[in-house]
């Protein structure tokens, strides 16, 4: 009774439009059952149920199924385990991951398309969704798992950007010679049942009601654990869109207003001019806001969060201000803890940026505790255009796909010329033009930055500093390079 409970509960909380889709999904696991047969979760609950593929002993496909559909806040509210094998094919996966892309004048485009085959009788798709038209073209043999020419047609003539999605599926399917619905391997089905990005997620839940699903979600840890041996080279983020991303730059520097003596910050505006010169040389949507308060950052995380970031390969933000503790000002005084900035935009607060990077750089000040050695600025005979921002870096939510980058460790001073800018935003703008033809990774970017800041000193030779990055990417940061000729910085 109490998994039928779950059940019942998980069909509650599932919209219309989702149960079509989860039906879609599981049309390889039906054997014949028409999605007409289908109203209601419930229906299909009770279908899989009859053949075997879930029960109290066997919930790992309800996870499954969230997991495509981005139902992550449900898997926890259910406190359902990890998926332990695939049953839902990647090729049901990618048409589903498709459609959730194409827009409705895509629709009306591929419908259009397909009135010029025989096969397609004009009247015949009108009332149809995508999925129903994928499955149309399944039936009359115009697509399969090994037959994707007319799907590649449409998808190239009606909205190229997802070319790369089924690009990405042949080589997948190359590698890994799936056979679906049989069982595949547990590191081959893990790799596909569940991105690294949701694994953290499991973590984080508590223990089920069902000894089985403890059991399950203990046996897939060990199953990643033993997948910690694979030798194979780590694959970057996909970099195929037309736009890279949105690149936000929050840079305070007038803080007249503000409720704490906080000083301006001369020379950011040159800090500014860098970044927006690199992002988008390297082809991101850069954004500028200057001198927000606390509610306006908030506001603007808000924004990025209900963005839809599908077209897009990765997010970077930047906030070059003051600050303290985990935390940076806004102009008004008030501070925004990191996590406030992070967290909304996790793979359950902002689905489009599930599974991609989600870059945070800050240029920040930290407080008051600063070593004596470093606290140099005042020095009669050091160099009178140097000033410091410092940052504390903290821990972060633990979903994947995220970098927090950090111009200096905690208690220690981040340096800004008023003339030059700051050291750490300058090094990481050279960095990335010159490194990037190397073909270097972000975090290889990073290190060296690092290094380049940690060498640098103010004129007495005394004034220290070295940067920070926490990473929870599971892949590489390889930005392609431009066709474009690097900025003069």
């Amino acid at each position: 009774m109490e998994f039928q409970t779950l059940l019942l509960e998980a069909g509650n909380d599932l919209k219309k439009a989702e149960v079509k889709a989860l039906v879609f999904l599981c049309t390889d696991l039906l054997r014949g059952a028409t999605s007409a047969s289908v109203d209601t979760a419930s229906d299909l609950f009770k279908i899989l149920a009859d053949l075997d593929h879930l029960s109290s002993e066997k919930p790992h496909l309800l996870t499954e199924l969230l997991l495509i559909i981005h139902q992550n806040r449900l898997i926890s509210k259910l406190k359902l385990p990890a998926p332990l094998k695939c049953l839902i094919s990647p090729f049901r996966k990618l048409l589903y991951e498709l459609s959730v892309e194409l827009t409705n004048k895509n629709l009306e485009d591929i419908k259009f398309l397909l009135y010029g085959d025989p096969k397609f009788p004009r009247g015949k798709l009108d009332q149809t969704s995508i999925l129903e038209v994928f499955l149309e073209m399944e039936q009359k043999d115009r697509l399969s798992r090994t037959n994707l020419k007319l799907l590649e047609y449409i998808i190239k003539n009606v909205c190229p950007v997802l070319q790369g999605k089924i690009t990405k599926f042949k080589e997948d399917r190359v590698d890994l010679h799936i056979s679906v619905p049989e069982e595949m391997p547990a590191a081959a089905s893990n790799s596909h049942c569940m991105e690294q990005s949701q694994v953290s997620h499991f973590s984080n839940l508590q223990g089920s009601d069902f000894s089985e699903t403890r059991n399950a979600g203990q046996a897939f840890v060990n199953t990643k654990e033993s997948m910690n041996g694979n030798d194979q080279a780590l694959k970057p983020y996909r970099m195929t869109a037309k736009k890279r991303g949105i690149c936000l730059i929050i840079n305070n520097n007038d803080f007249k207003n503000s409720q704490k003596e906080l000083d301006t910050r001369e020379g950011t505006e040159i800090d500014e001019d860098s970044l927006k010169k690199v992002f988008r040389w390297l082809n991101f949507e850069v954004n500028v806001r200057n001198d927000c308060d606390r509610e306006q950052i908030l506001s603007l995380i808000q924004e990025l969060k209900d963005t839809d970031h599908s077209q897009m390969d990765c997010l970077v933000c930047f906030v070059l201000s003051h600050g303290e503790e985990g935390s940076v000002y806004g102009v008004d005084g008030l501070t925004v803890k990191f996590e406030e900035l992070m967290e909304p935009l996790n793979g359950v607060g902002c689905s489009s940026l599930a599974g991609k990077p989600k870059l945070f750089f800050i240029q920040a000040c930290q407080g008051s505790n600063v070593q004596k050695p470093v606290y140099l600025q005042i020095d009669g005979t050091g160099d009178s255009n140097l000033t410091h921002d410092s940052a504390r870096i903290i821990s972060i939510a633990s979903d994947s796909d995220f970098l927090l980058a950090v111009s200096s460790i905690p208690s220690y001073v981040s340096h800004r010329h008023t003339k030059k800018g700051t050291w750490y935003i300058q090094f990481l703008c050279q960095n990335l033009i010159t490194m990037l033809p190397r073909k270097s990774d972000l975090l290889e970017i990073l290190t060296k930055v690092n290094n380049d800041v940690s060498r640098e000193s103010g004129s007495t030779g005394r004034s220290k500093q070295i940067p920070r990055f926490d990473s929870r990417l599971r892949e590489k940061v390889l930005f392609p390079f431009p066709n474009d000729p690097p900025p003069t910085l």
